[in-house]
């Protein structure tokens, strides 16, 4: 036997760690990594890489309450949401928000292939879930200060605190055309007017960043790490229900749909945004969750989409009665009418194993599959996920910066309409002196700031008092605008007696709605809530009264007109309501115009503008204008 020299064992040795060497390198270079490579090649590459059940995986959103670092691991999730007021903890700070965010993950990223998940949440006026953000008037307000350059500023600032909690997915801006006051979502409604909701897109542009110059249209952009992905909802025709109905049938041909509900979709996507989430409506009686026709072919073939579409809370579960009854059909409707993310939000394991089987069973094909896949890599690759995953903790401070207050205090004052000033022009009665004896203020919503903020605030459906996080209320506002010398006296509900006992220069009499969210806020009669038009009453009846209305939408107040000298509606102005008394003593002039028909009694409703049988208390785009005075 011959033994092989010490120099040929050497050499070999060498060429087997060379190979190995060679072996290995080429075993970790993964191009879907690289951010060198182009977008395409990273999402051919990693999709080429996972199994059916990690797409799947990607397709499904769980709430947070629902997941752990484990199952974000073993089931590639694509997504965490938190539901309105789903939160770490009671008050929670921006560090236990990102200690949550990175949590997840972590997890996500030890999954086989580390693909990064998106998590959402409903910043619909500013970061509204979280404790001490700035909480920017809703919409119906911001339409009515007819400022997209605005708008576009409050994007940015709310991107800026979304990223401040870790999270990168803003499920906002609603761009319904809400056509009937009775809605319950018509605050999240800029306007009546499709023209006017198509200019507050530009919100999008602040969430997600400017479009380089050249992009391709229809294709998803977020601009860096103080950007999150925006989400244009709810396709489509939500703002048009019979009665106002929540979730309900809208009944309309296709050029009303295409006229009135379907533009600002056509003009989001033009500005890069991200996803698209589906109503919960139905569309001349077909659920739109179920619609491949409009989904699919309209708003992915026609108008190019490219970003991701995602159900709404449930959705699925709610394309049958009763509620997720005939889950595997419903799921079948809802995958191949062309969604690509599923907000499942509660079971991931029935819903992954429904769809597997769907698939197996060639229910789904599987190209079906791989598009809703492509397009949810598409937006995380878009966002620099892969490249940055975790939280970027340098954002802390922006939640709720002075700066975002100001940006807030600012859209406040501009989204204030004044609907009447005095009897005629020459007798105005705003602005208000701010050195006189003695104002009251009265009415349920002047020191409520829970009031002011509306639905969508801390919690789901809002909440009722001062205690749940920072801002300012009317009273405190209008307290610190007045003289030194100026005594104020606040009574939520002054009798008779009360009010002629003490001599009031004037009163400010707040209120309004209580506050509500989706199918709570569906009313029929559109009342202020009491005592509020028992306080007009009184308080008007005896003293020079202005009266602000807070309220989501235009509510009855025609037969209270005549004994008020002045009327304002201020809609849900959010947490800075130094904005209302800015403009009660005349530091800035009135400029808002009316988003909404103001109707006279419910019985006219529907009426909107351009109808024939148009005749309201006052018009869409009414509101009178003040000048700015300097009091010493």
């Amino acid at each position: 036997m011959v033994r092989p020299s010490s120099s040929v064992l050497l050499v070999g040795l060498l060429w087997l760690c060379f190979w190995g060497a060679m072996a290995q390198a080429g075993a970790e270079y993964m191009a879907y990594k690289d951010p060198k490579q182009p977008l395409n090649r990273r999402i051919k590459d990693v999709m080429g890489r996972m199994t059916l059940e990690e797409k799947i995986g990607q397709m499904t959103q769980l709430d947070r309450a629902n997941v752990t670092a484990e199952i974000m691991r073993d089931f590639s999730l694509g997504s965490v949401l938190s539901g309105g007021g789903s939160v770490p903890r009671e008050q929670a700070s921006p560090q236990d928000w990102i200690n949550m965010f990175n949590e997840f993950q972590k997890g996500a990223l030890s999954s086989r292939l580390g693909i990064p998940m998106i998590y959402g949440i409903d910043a619909v006026h500013g970061h509204n879930n979280v404790y001490k953000a700035t909480i920017f008037p809703h919409n119906v307000g911001l339409g009515a200060t007819r400022d997209p350059e605005l708008v576009k500023k409050i994007g940015a600032a709310t991107a800026l605190e979304v990223r401040a909690t870790g999270i990168n997915y803003a499920f906002a801006p609603c761009i319904a055309v809400c056509r009937d006051p009775r809605w319950g979502r018509c605050y999240e409604s800029y306007s009546e007017d499709p023209a006017v909701v198509i200019q507050m897109t530009d919100v999008i542009l602040g969430l997600q960043g400017e479009l380089p110059a050249g992009s391709r249209k229809g294709v998803p952009y977020v601009g860096g790490k103080d950007k999150v992905a925006a989400c244009a909802k709810h396709f489509v025709g939500d703002g048009g229900t019979t009665r106002g109905i929540n979730e309900n049938n809208t009944v309309i041909d296709r050029h009303g749909l295409l006229s009135i509900h379907m533009p600002a979709y056509y003009h989001s996507i033009i500005k890069g945004v991200s996803t698209i989430m589906v109503s919960y409506s139905s569309l001349n009686g077909e659920k739109m969750h179920a619609n491949h026709e409009l989904v699919t072919k309209f708003l992915k073939d026609t108008l190019k989409f490219r970003g991701f579409v995602i159900s709404d809370w449930q959705g699925i579960d709610k394309i049958n009665y009763p509620l997720h009854s005939n889950y595997p059909e419903a799921v079948l409707a809802g995958v191949q009418a062309g969604i690509d993310m599923v907000m499942v939000p509660f079971n991931h394991t029935e819903f992954i194993g429904i769809v597997t089987d769907h698939v197996n069973n060639k229910r789904i094909p599987m190209s079906r599959i791989d598009d809703a896949v492509r397009r949810i890599l598409r937006v995380k690759f878009v966002m620099g996920l892969f490249e940055n995953p975790l939280a970027d903790e340098s954002f802390v401070d922006k939640l709720g910066s002075q700066a975002h207050r100001d940006l807030a205090r600012e859209a406040v004052r501009k989204s204030l309409v004044l609907l009447k000033n005095g009897e005629n022009a020459d007798t105005p009665v705003l602005p208000l002196p701010k050195k006189t004896k003695r104002i009251l203020v009265a009415g349920t919503h002047a020191n409520n700031l829970g009031y002011q903020c509306g639905g969508w605030s801390l919690t789901w459906q809002g909440v009722s008092g001062n205690n749940y996080t920072a801002g300012t209320t009317i009273l405190s506002a209008i307290t610190a605008a007045v003289d030194p010398s100026t005594e104020i006296v606040f009574s939520e509900n002054p009798d008779a007696d009360f009010l002629k006992s003490n001599n009031f220069s004037y009163a400010i009499v707040v209120v309004g709605e209580q506050p509500y969210a989706e199918t709570k806020g569906d009313s029929l009669n559109l009342t202020i809530a009491e005592p509020g038009p028992q306080t007009i009453t009184n308080v008007c009846g005896a003293v020079k009264c202005v009266v602000v209305v807070v309220s989501g939408r235009p509510v009855v107040i025609e037969p209270y007109v005549s004994s008020m000298d002045a009327l304002v509606a201020a809609w849900l102005p959010g947490t800075e309501g130094q904005g209302v008394s800015d403009v009660l003593f005349g530091d800035y002039g009135f400029s808002g115009k009316l988003p909404r028909t103001w109707f006279k009694t419910v019985d006219q409703l529907p009426m909107n503008v351009g109808d024939a049988h148009y005749d309201p208390l006052f018009p869409f785009d009414f509101g009178l204008a003040t000048d700015p005075v300097e009091q010493l």
